[in-house]
């Protein structure tokens, strides 16, 4: 049986480790209040946006733009959204699983250190690396997704998608690919952006005259890279939820884990400290009898 100074000495380590998980979770818990009310709120932005959107496409007949044309897909473009710390359960190894189910060609654009080391250890084809700061400003999303553009006119991705922690809720995020390039099917990202508990988007057309300045068409280039900025931005305040959700939940479960192994030490303590003491009066009643 360990010392009682041992014994002492991992009681003072584990106290300290307590401390530290319960701060961390307290701020991680401060930060995912804000978080997923940023998302929430971003959210009826940019499903509204999408309706515009459908409701101008819906007026112009034979619509040419690069973000519609359907090509073959040679090269997939991935922009992984993962965290620049640790400590926040399995959230980015549940992104990495999917990565590493990706058997056909594809070229990387990372968010966050721990995706950047991920890509290099394996040796994929890395675009570019990106960094993203807490508060996931808008003009920082649309940056990279304008770098990825670029390559997508240019013909060296054939499609630009998205895999990031989706937040579900509180304990739950789920790893998702997000497709914003080519836009092959407008409803079907409304209702993505809508949410699962939102009503299936239907397209009310109006009937009256409407005249576009300076026309369709241009009105329609300028909504289509605000649509695919702002879905991306919506799909990193989403991450940006799921990380701190992930972080607390994780510290949260350390500090309880410290707890209990806590109660046991102290218990362990106690245990060798009454065997010390019962092994020190046996030696005195023993002494006392020789000496009788």
């Amino acid at each position: 049986m360990p010392s009682t100074k041992e014994i002492r000495g991992r009681i003072k380590s584990v106290k300290n480790t307590r401390q530290i998980t319960k701060a961390m979770e307290l701020v991680a818990a401060s930060k995912m209040k804000k978080a997923q009310q940023n998302a929430s709120s971003g959210q009826a932005y940019a499903a509204l946006l999408a309706e515009v959107l459908a409701n101008v496409s819906g007026r112009i007949d034979g619509i040419e733009h690069s973000f519609f044309e359907e090509r073959e897909v040679k090269t997939r473009g991935i922009l992984v959204v993962s965290t620049d710390r640790g400590l926040c359960g399995a959230l980015n190894s549940n992104l990495f699983r999917e990565i590493v189910k990706i058997k056909t060609a594809a070229k990387y654009v990372t968010i966050g250190r721990k995706a950047v080391q991920f890509v290099s250890r394996n040796k994929l084809d890395l675009l570019a690396e990106f960094s993203v700061s807490d508060e996931v400003p808008y003009l920082q999303v649309k940056q990279i997704v304008e770098y990825m553009i670029e390559k997508y006119e240019a013909g060296e991705i054939d499609t630009i998608e998205i895999l990031y922690p989706r937040f579900v809720n509180t304990l739950v995020q789920e790893a998702s690919f997000g497709k914003l390039l080519p836009i092959s099917n407008l409803d079907d990202m409304i209702n993505g952006l809508r949410g699962k508990d939102a009503e299936p988007y239907q397209e009310s057309l109006d009937d009256r005259m409407l005249k576009f300045e300076p026309d369709p068409e241009a009105i329609l280039s300028s909504l289509l890279p605000l649509f695919v900025n702002r879905e991306a931005h919506q799909a990193l305040l989403n991450a940006r939820a799921s990380e701190h959700s992930a972080r607390m939940v994780a510290m949260k479960s350390a500090k309880d884990n410290a707890t209990t192994l806590l109660d046991g030490l102290t218990l362990q303590y106690n245990k060798a400290r009454q065997a010390a003491i019962t092994q020190e009066i046996l030696e005195i009643a023993a002494a006392t009898a020789s000496n009788g």
